[in-house]
């Protein structure tokens, strides 16, 4: 199954929380993201079916080994480049909006390369 940004971000989104609050729940991604209910119902079913999470009985959300392996890569994309963004002096705000626009669209090359260069710039 092919993901589109939104679903990483939705995975994206659940990893953050269960970081946060040991548990996930579709509230919790609605209000964390500022959607609706529904649309989180929607694409929580979407991934499941697609292997990335799993629900219980109870109603909580989890990820996958799939879904973890990809909602790291995406998180560490975001934090990667609000970092850089925020410390190239562009305001958090707009460097949180750019940075999660960005994860989506760079390449896994382009992304270790910009890494690799940003290491040896520390060194």
């Amino acid at each position: 199954m092919n993901l589109y940004a939104s679903g990483e971000d939705y995975l994206e989104a659940i990893l953050v929380l269960y970081k946060k609050f040991g548990s996930v729940r579709s509230v919790d991604i609605a209000r964390h993201m500022g959607v609706s209910k529904p649309s989180v119902c929607h694409a929580v079913n979407v991934l499941c079916d697609g292997g990335f999470l799993t629900k219980d009985d109870k109603h909580f959300i989890s990820l996958t080994e799939e879904g973890r392996k990809v909602a790291e890569k995406i998180y560490e994309r975001h934090k990667f480049f609000k970092e850089q963004l925020i410390s190239a002096g562009v305001r958090p705000n707009i460097a949180e909006t750019e940075a999660c626009r960005i994860e989506h669209c760079i390449s896994d090359e382009s992304f270790l390369k910009l890494k690799e260069h940003r290491e040896k710039g520390k060194g």
